[in-house]
């Protein structure tokens, strides 16, 4: 197993107890990551990657998979495309040529590919360490080259994960939350998957793709956006350059917050509406991320005042003259699979007797897909080809410079949940205040004794914190976490500059200067 820009030790907790399983089981661990996580100390082997050298060690590995004849040949000729292409384009990638790059030893970067393509069944998991960054994409990309070469996909415990940052995300997506796809991962602009939604609901549908979240904050700049509903997210204190993002949440005409908790982002709304806690305190479905669609259950009725979200959109879609009728969960439910192919054999009666399935089920005798990719061993290949995908390597984009020598890198703790919200009114006994965490060696070399008060400041912002010696960090690298932005907000350091496909801010790579505490910044 490979957990690759992930420390699912601490940020996917439950996940990570079926690693610890694997693992005595005999299962061997490696973990690339730029500090030595909790995850780390349990893995057999640790790369320690540059930040934002990803794709530089994939490249790598890919390229001795094919300089050795380690790939998986009959695998990619009966169902791969691009292989030539990428073949000749990986010449310039030897792990010799890259090893300066990423950080990483040559012979340690073959090791790792001639385990990864020589296991019987191998796996390759990521999280936000690959996503949040200017070339998330094709970091991605460059990993599915990875199981594509090696034929560790679409077989029993054989595949690429990426695990999901919040409970059912994937289950919002298969809904169709998202700015290019109807329910069921339809294109919006298809117009024949628009036609057969038009009919339904009565109504016509934009016939192009909606704006990404961070186009919506470049709308909200310009005046182009000048309301939003906010659901379920705090984008005032979770956006990359939070003080840019407050400012233009300040330029919207008006803002509605639908919320469980009285957030950042609600203090500055129009209007909030009060919500139940969908977990326990509403019926529907969730889906996790191995695609495993299961029943939510309401268990307790919810605090007075609070109401339940289909109540509330029901309540909404009345006042403005289209009334929706009777609402539950499961009629929704059956509305959406009706016209959902991969969700059609997925009715509550079928979710409850099994205990959930597995999309694409396409029909009420499907038992549902326990692998995705599975139809690529089918021979002949009656679906179209998995393409092998040509990535380049690219630094971050705010590159250090004297005035700003430390790379800054973000992530979570075990103890706590994104912008702290929902856990940070809750003390775990292993909550501690957020620090800025350095190397001793660069800590001392600066001049900062452990726990000393510091000022740390990008192009954007600046904040203050404690130092805090951590070992496991890489030189010249520092980490904060941004679970408690009521007192130090970290995101008023990082960038907002994204990837142009998926839309994500470069979270992990910042340029920061760190300088003892003023008179004035204490002050503040």
């Amino acid at each position: 197993m490979v957990l690759w820009g992930s420390n699912a030790r601490e940020a996917h907790p439950i996940f990570f107890h079926h690693v610890l399983k694997a693992i005595r089981r005999g299962a061997k661990l490696v973990v690339v990551d730029p500090r030595r996580t909790a995850s780390a100390a349990w893995a057999d082997t640790w790369l320690s990657v540059k930040i934002g050298a990803d794709i530089a060690l994939a490249n790598a590995m890919a390229h001795t998979l094919i300089a050795e004849g380690l790939y998986d040949k009959a695998f990619v000729e009966a169902a791969c495309e691009g292989f030539e292409a990428l073949k000749a384009h990986l010449a310039g990638y030897s792990p010799e040529a890259m090893a300066p790059v990423c950080g990483v030893d040559a012979e340690t970067i073959r090791q790792v590919a001639r385990r990864y393509a020589q296991a019987d069944r191998a796996m390759i998991c990521w999280t936000l360490g690959i996503t949040e960054h200017h070339n998330a994409v094709d970091n991605v990309l460059s990993l599915i080259n990875l199981g594509l070469l090696t034929g560790h996909v679409g077989r029993w415990g054989s595949g690429l994960n990426p695990l999901r940052g919040q409970n059912n995300v994937q289950g919002g997506g298969d809904m169709g939350a998202l700015p290019h796809k109807l329910p069921g991962f339809q294109d919006v602009e298809d117009p024949v998957v628009r036609a057969r939604y038009e009919a339904l609901w009565g109504a016509s549908i934009p016939a192009k793709k909606g704006m990404t979240l961070t186009e919506m904050f470049e709308a909200m700049g310009v005046g182009a956006l000048k309301g939003l509903y906010v659901l379920g997210e705090n984008p005032a204190q979770s956006e990359a350059d939070g003080g840019h993002a407050q400012a233009r949440l300040k330029k919207l005409d008006f803002m509605v917050v639908q919320d469980i908790v009285f957030t950042k982002t609600a203090e500055m709304a129009d209007v909030v509406l009060p919500a139940r806690a969908a977990w326990c305190e509403s019926e529907g479905t969730v889906t996790n991320s191995e695609r495993r669609v299961q029943r939510v259950r309401r268990a307790l009725t919810g605090p007075e005042g609070a109401r339940d979200d289909l109540e509330i959109l029901g309540a909404l879609a009345a006042r403005l003259g289209h009334p929706l009728g009777p609402l539950t969960a499961e009629a929704l439910w059956d509305e959406m699979r009706t016209h959902s192919p991969m969700h059609h054999g997925m009715s509550y009666a079928r979710l409850e007797a099994e205990g959930g399935l597995q999309w694409p089920c396409p029909d009420d005798a499907h038992p549902g897909t326990p692998f995705l990719h599975g139809r690529l061993w089918e021979r002949p290949l009656r679906s179209p080809r998995a393409r092998l995908s040509i990535t380049h390597d690219a630094p971050p984009v705010e590159a250090l410079t004297p005035e700003y020598p430390w790379r800054l890198t973000t992530g979570r703790r075990l103890d706590a949940y994104n912008t702290g919200v929902q856990t940070g009114p809750l003390r775990s006994p292993l909550w501690r205040e957020t620090t800025v965490d350095m190397h001793p060696d660069d800590a001392a070399g600066a001049g900062f004794a452990d726990r000393t008060p510091v000022t740390v400041r990008s192009r954007r912002g600046a904040v203050v914190a404690p130092v805090r010696y951590d070992p496991s960090l890489p030189r010249g690298v520092v980490f904060m976490t941004f679970h408690d932005p009521d007192a130090v907000d970290t995101n008023t350091l990082t960038i907002d500059v994204t990837d142009p496909r998926s839309g994500t801010a470069e979270f992990k790579a910042a340029a920061v200067a760190i300088a003892a505490l003023s008179h004035s910044d204490a002050a503040e």
